[in-house]
């Protein structure tokens, strides 16, 4: 081991014990964060107009701050874009992270002098937390590669706009750069397809021990190297052992990636979003990840199955309980007040504070009522290919409520690595596992108003097809798993196996 290895065990450990110590003084914690974010915020545009100088507790701040989304902060937001400072924030965002909305296009979401460091440092703490727990940190003496968006960002009246991912790749810590890849002019390249190609011709005689990414895009990285080669990863990168991911739920790709790999690996699993870094894996033994209480944002959450109620409970993390699916609800440093993201959240532990993601609050499918989220169709692939070889590379799941003949139904297109189930046997495992999960789905197929779901194969890179056709292929665009439309399923038609 190198001295730089050797003395980041030390330094690993001492890191984590400062963040233990808010995470362990949760309540303190988010009481300090909120009173600070209403005080430096109260001379703002948002704080005038929400009275945030007569605001002294969290009930008072809920009469006053609404849930939104970033359609309700649009207009403030168009007022930064002009040029006016002093808006959701004090002074200007130092960047606008560029995402794509599905009603409102693209959304700028701000990123202030506060609030970009907590990105940095949740990211530089993943890693950190990894090395006291293994108490090892051989892997920085090995080439790292993390596979994100562009680095050339564009300017927006005086502010720097890009994807996070790029933003991000300007604050690489300098002793970090060296064993950085890809170089910084393959990391720009816009093509996708072009990219991973210079990436894999790059990187495939480096000795990689960090590898980090969106999954089914490393996925398409990994097969590359091994169309190259004609090796296991594990025999082109000895030394990679562990992969970072965020943004996704991993367990539909882990079979896949072991036999991608050719052997067992660690997994330390981020939670970042251009509002904000909210949770990063803390221990390989414990699951879920870290909520960072401490990181600049005001933690609300309300019931999923509430949130669309006309008066829906809401909550800050003292109140929160084990294994409820709650929205979760942010207040941050970058200006955003009762931002609702989009993302579903269930608490795995309540001290430390640990959450893992369940899904989107739009992407369900309730075209007759059953409400299925998420984390209930993950499970019921896991549940119907484990302790199988079958390897599932993407899917997605939409309502059939119009079929040619008989009931309607759930139409399940997965596109297959490899498939050793007969894929009916494989649907009634998937299903049986959805109805002991959800009731009104059970009811729905047991009453004879839904029929069991039906599997659609996609062909070999159907999805990479589909996402280009879209024009959304690469960086950080995802598949939404489960829809509540036929949007997605109907273009997927014709990307099935003949």
């Amino acid at each position: 081991m190198s001295l730089k290895s050797t003395l980041a065990i030390p330094f690993a450990k001492k890191a984590r014990k400062k963040v233990y110590k808010w995470a362990y003084n949760p309540h303190k914690t988010q009481q300090k964060i909120f009173k600070e974010l209403i005080k430096k915020a109260k001379h703002t545009a948002f704080g005038k107009d929400h009275n945030f100088d007569k605001i002294k507790s969290y009930s008072e701040f809920k009469k006053q701050v609404k849930v939104t989304d970033y359609e309700g902060l649009r207009s403030y937001v168009d007022r930064i874009i002009a040029g006016e400072k002093n808006v959701l924030w004090k002074g200007k965002p130092l960047y606008f992270a560029k995402t794509s909305g599905t009603t409102s296009g693209a959304k700028y979401i701000p990123i202030t002098k506060e609030s970009m460091p907590t990105h940095i440092k949740a990211a530089k703490e993943a890693l950190l937390f990894y090395i006291a727990e293994k108490n090892d940190a051989s892997f920085v003496d090995g080439k790292m590669i993390f596979l994100q968006g562009s680095p050339v960002l564009e300017a927006l009246n005086g502010i720097k706009l890009g994807r996070l991912s790029g933003i991000v790749a300007h604050y690489v810590p300098q002793y970090l750069l060296k064993n950085r890849l890809p170089s910084w002019e393959t990391n720009c390249i816009e093509d996708w397809d072009t990219k991973v190609t210079a990436i894999v011709e790059e990187t495939v005689n480096e000795d990689m021990s960090v590898i980090s990414g969106i999954p089914s895009w490393v996925q398409m990285y990994f097969e590359k190297l091994i169309d190259k080669t004609g090796k296991k990863i594990s025999e082109i990168f000895p030394n990679f052992n562990f992969f970072i991911y965020g943004g996704v739920n991993f367990e539909p790709y882990k079979n896949k990636f072991e036999a991608l790999i050719g052997k067992k690996i660690d997994y330390i699993e981020l939670y970042p979003a251009s509002e904000g870094f909210i949770a990063y894996q803390d221990s390989q033994k414990e699951q879920g990840m870290l909520l960072q209480l401490n990181s600049g944002i005001f933690y609300e959450f309300i019931p999923a199955n509430e949130f669309f109620n006309e008066n829906p409970t809401r909550i800050s993390v003292e109140d929160v309980q084990l294994g409820v699916n709650y929205v979760i609800i942010l207040n941050t440093n970058a200006g955003l007040w009762g931002y609702n993201i989009g993302d579903t959240v269930e608490f795995t532990s309540l001290l430390p504070y640990r959450i893992k993601v369940t899904g989107r609050i739009k992407h369900f499918i309730s075209a007759f009522g059953e409400h299925v989220i998420g984390k209930e169709v993950e499970k019921a692939l896991n549940d119907a290919i484990k302790g199988t070889n079958t390897n599932v590379s993407e899917f997605t799941v939409a309502p059939q409520v119009n079929p040619p003949e008989g009931l309607p139904y759930h139409e399940w297109f997965i596109e297959f690595e490899n498939e050793e189930e007969n894929s009916n046997e494989l649907a009634s495992k998937i299903d049986a596992s959805m109805q002991i999960q959800n009731i009104y789905y059970s009811d729905l197929i047991k009453g004879k108003i839904l029929q069991p779901l039906i599997i659609r194969k996609v062909k070999k890179g159907g999805f990479h097809q589909y996402m280009k056709s879209i024009g959304k292929f690469g960086g950080q665009n995802k598949i939404p798993q489960l829809s509540d439309n036929r949007k997605i399923a109907d273009v997927l038609q014709g990307f099935l196996k003949d």
